[in-house]
This record gives structure tokens, C-alpha cells and sequence, in this order.
């Protein structure tokens, strides 16, 4: 009987050691799939990687299509928040595509992508947009010779863009109604339902907004179709808010909309952050539970080569490993669980005290004083300054009192840009206290941010370094 046992145990064993298949490797299309369906849920970190995995996935296989893919989708993830890089990630799609050219109708797309990213670095830094012209004009000219006429349309959207960006709102203007003149019907575009159709669009009615034509702006704006997207939506209905004001003369409510349309691009923003950071929990869990996997079909394997020696081993070792998984499957539900709980704490004592922080500010009469200003000039006397940042200093755990100790060679005009973000007030209320543009408030953001604090990441913004301080 006990022979019987022993060779049934061992025909199991061997079955579950040669049934363990080595888990096969991703390839460089899977893992781009994986990459695009991880963006697709706005899971931007998750994204990122499994894309620069794509990159170097395909240049081991050779799979130059794939690669240049890859390195297009990756410049649009990282196009919002780090343009420059976006840029030459798109340089380097471009030279991968010339290298090895396989659809003329992509060429057209990577370059006009290159070109729309070259104009975004040259509008944050104000510099020249000839290397966006130069990449866009490639675009419409090879989209024209292959008579792709939606690529044709898309190319003359992104010269209006251009423009647009330049300030030069009449050739921006031209550049969309030529676009205009070549939109497909609705529902018909290739990469998406009516994405080139609300570009162009977007465009034409802001020329036309620019150049103070409100009527051809509204007609534009309601053509507009939103749809289920949130974001477009706002904008289409706080322009044509903003239209209706204009004519009445109320310039002060039309400068809160645009102050209100920041703050719930904030907001926007930060769920994203927040959704992104949710899979990036999610992906790190999963890969624990992978390398639990390996493990486990590696005890299985070695089971098989140490049978021979002692049963007694084997079914220690069995046992240990179920033990072992078992222990820290229920450690890691119990960390999650407490983990979860903490940060619903956390996440109510910040809005009480948030809330607490702006009921106590906005009713200091320098708050009130700034969400009036408007667009005239705005002067804050010595005293109202020191008022200010005493009732920060009392609400907010002495941060600018720590700050001063901290960097005691700080000047006083940079604690007071930093009270300022601290408040929350918009680059325009700011240059209107400094007398300055608000691109003169975004140089001397990133000045301070860098030579003080000495911070180079451009993903940090200086309202996350001072939150932390």
C-alpha cells in the first residue's frame, strides 16, 4: 500500500512540474496593445513604461513599424506635460520611418505631430516657430501630391494652430476656413469620431473670437458636437458664455469664467493624476502576484529533482510554500485594507481643513480685494502683505515663516510670488500686482523654482514645491 502511495505521489509530481509552461514573452505588438489600452484608461504612468518596453522590444526584433508607433504614442502621453521631450521623441519617429518607409500616410502624420509639438515648445519658451512651420508645411505638401484630402485638412488645422500661437489671428483665420472647406461629413474621419471635424472647428471659432467677429464664432461654436467628452463640452459653452458677455460689456464676469475654467482644469487634472496613481497600484500588485506564480512553478521543478532523495523534503518544502503564499496573500489584503481605511482619513481631514483655509481667506479683506481686481492694475500696501502672510502663517503651520528660515537669502519679492501661488491667484492677478504679462509670470515662476529651489523636473510645478515645504 504504501509503495502504491509513493508512486502515485510521484506520476503527480511529475505532472505538475512538466505542466508548469515557462510563461512566454510579450512581443513588441502585444505590449504596444498593452500600452494603448492603458492609456485609453488614463493610466498615463502605466502607459509610459509598457511603451518605452515597446521601444526596446522592437528594436530587438527589428520591427520598425512598431517602433516608430511606439515612439509616436509615447510623445502624445508625454506631449501635455513635457512638450520638449515630445518633441524629439517625435524626431526620433521620424528618422526610424525615413530609415524604413512603409505607409506615405503615416510620414504625413509623424511629421504633422512633429510640427504641432515643435509650435507647443516654441510658445512655452517664445521662441521662433520655424521649425514648426518647416515640419507642418512637409506635411500639407506631401498630404497634397498624394491627394489625401482629410491629411490635407488636418495639415491646414495645425498651420491655423500655428498661426494662431503667433498671434497672427487673420492667416489663422485663412489657414481654418481653407480646413473648413475639406471637413469630411460628420462620423466619416479615419482615427475617431469627428476628432479632425472638432479640431478644425475649434480653431476657426477661436480666430473668429480673436478678431472679435462674435456672431461667425457663435455659429461655429454650436456646430460643435461634444458628445460624451466633458472637457469639450465646458469649452464650447463657457465660449459662447463669454460671447454673450462680451456684447453686453461685462468684462470683470467674463475674466472669472476664464479664472473658473482654469480651476476646474485643476480639478481635471488632478483625478486624472489621482486615476493614474489608482493603476499604478494596481500594476505593482499584479506583478507581485506574477512573481508569486514563477515561484511557485519553480518549487514545482524543483520538486521534481529532489523526490529522489527524501518524500519527507518534499512535502516539508510543499507545505512551507503553501504556507508561505498563503501568509503573505493575507498580510498584503490586511496592509491594503489598512492602507485604504488610512487614506479615507486622510482624504477627509484635508477637505475639512481645505475647506476651513479658503473660508478664512476669502473673507481677508486682501483676498477680497485680489477676486476683485479684474484687469486693472492691483497694489497691495507693505502692511497688507505682512497681513496676508500672518493669517498664512496661521493656517497653514507657519509654512512661510519655516520658508524664510529655510532660504534666508530669498529676496522679498520671491516670498511674495510664493504667497501668491500659495493662494491660488491665476498668472493673470498676478501680473496685474507685478505689472508684468503672464508670460513674465510663468519665466519668473520657473526662475524661482530653479534657482531657489533648486528644482529642474518640469513636471513639478512650483505650487507642488511649496505644498511640500
Amino acid at each position: 500500500m504504501q509503495t502504491r502511495t509513493w508512486y502515485i505521489f510521484m506520476i503527480g509530481v511529475l505532472l505538475l512540474a512538466f505542466g508548469c509552461k515557462q510563461q512566454e514573452p510579450l512581443t513588441a505588438k502585444e505590449c504596444l496593445k498593452e500600452a494603448e489600452t492603458a492609456l485609453a484608461s488614463d493610466s498615463v504612468r502605466l502607459g509610459e513604461t509598457l511603451l518605452r518596453k515597446t521601444i526596446r522590444l522592437s528594436e530587438e526584433s527589428e520591427d520598425w513599424h512598431t517602433n516608430y508607433i511606439a515612439y509616436q504614442r509615447l510623445a502624445e502621453a508625454l506631449s501635455q506635460g513635457n512638450p520638449e521631450e515630445a518633441l524629439q521623441l517625435m524626431k526620433k519617429a521620424l528618422a526610424v520611418y525615413e530609415l524604413h518607409p512603409d505607409d506615405e500616410r503615416n510620414h504625413v502624420i509623424l511629421l504633422d505631430y512633429a510640427g504641432t509639438y515643435a509650435a507647443q515648445v516654441a510658445y512655452i519658451n517664445e521662441g521662433p516657430f520655424d521649425e514648426a512651420l518647416d515640419f507642418t508645411h512637409r506635411a500639407y505638401d506631401l498630404a497634397k501630391k498624394h491627394q489625401m484630402t482629410d491629411l490635407v485638412c488636418q495639415t491646414l488645422t495645425s498651420l491655423a494652430n500655428i498661426a494662431w500661437a503667433k498671434e497672427d489671428y487673420h492667416q489663422s483665420l485663412d489657414y481654418a476656413r481653407q480646413a473648413e472647406t475639406l471637413l469630411p461629413p460628420s462620423g466619416e474621419e479615419r482615427g475617431g469620431p469627428d476628432n479632425l471635424r472638432q479640431g478644425t472647428l475649434q480653431v476657426l471659432a477661436r480666430s473668429y473670437l480673436e478678431l472679435n467677429m462674435l456672431d461667425s464664432a457663435e455659429t461655429v461654436y454650436r456646430q460643435i458636437e461634444p458628445g460624451d467628452d466633458v472637457h469639450l463640452a465646458y469649452i464650447v459653452q463657457s465660449n459662447l458664455a463669454k460671447i454673450a458677455l462680451r456684447r453686453m460689456g461685462v468684462k470683470q464676469v467674463e475674466d472669472d469664467i476664464d479664472e473658473a475654467f482654469e480651476q476646474v482644469e485643476d480639478f481635471y487634472y488632478k483625478a486624472l493624476r489621482q486615476k493614474d496613481e489608482y493603476y499604478q497600484e494596481t500594476l505593482r500588485q499584479e506583478m507581485e502576484n506574477q512573481q508569486l506564480a514563477y515561484r511557485s512553478q519553480m518549487y514545482a521543478r524543483t520538486l521534481l529533482f529532489i523526490i529522489i532523495a527524501s518524500l519527507i523534503v518534499i512535502l516539508a518544502i510543499v507545505l512551507v510554500v503553501r504556507y508561505r503564499m498563503r501568509a503573505q496573500r493575507q498580510e498584503k489584503r490586511q496592509l491594503q485594507q489598512e492602507a485604504e481605511h488610512q487614506k479615507a482619513l486622510l482624504h477627509q481631514a484635508n477637505e475639512v481643513v481645505s475647506f476651513l483655509q479658503h473660508f478664512i481667506l476669502e473673507r481677508s479683506e486682501v483676498m477680497q480685494k485680489l477676486n476683485q481686481g479684474g484687469d486693472s492694475l492691483i497694489y497691495i500696501s507693505p502692511h497688507e502683505w505682512s497681513e496676508i502672510e500672518r493669517t498664512l502663517n496661521a493656517i497653514d503651520n507657519n509654512r512661510f515663516a519655516n520658508l524664510r528660515e529655510q532660504y534666508p537669502n530669498m529676496q522679498e519679492n520671491d516670498i511674495r510670488l510664493c504667497i501668491l501661488t500659495r493662494l491660488g491667484l491665476s498668472n493673470r492677478t498676478i501680473g496685474n500686482i507685478y505689472c508684468i504679462t503672464i508670460s513674465a509670470v510663468q519665466h519668473r515662476k520657473l526662475k524661482l523654482k530653479k534657482e531657489v529651489f533648486g528644482e529642474s523636473n518640469p513636471d513639478i510645478t512650483l505650487e507642488q514645491i511649496l505644498n511640500n515645504r
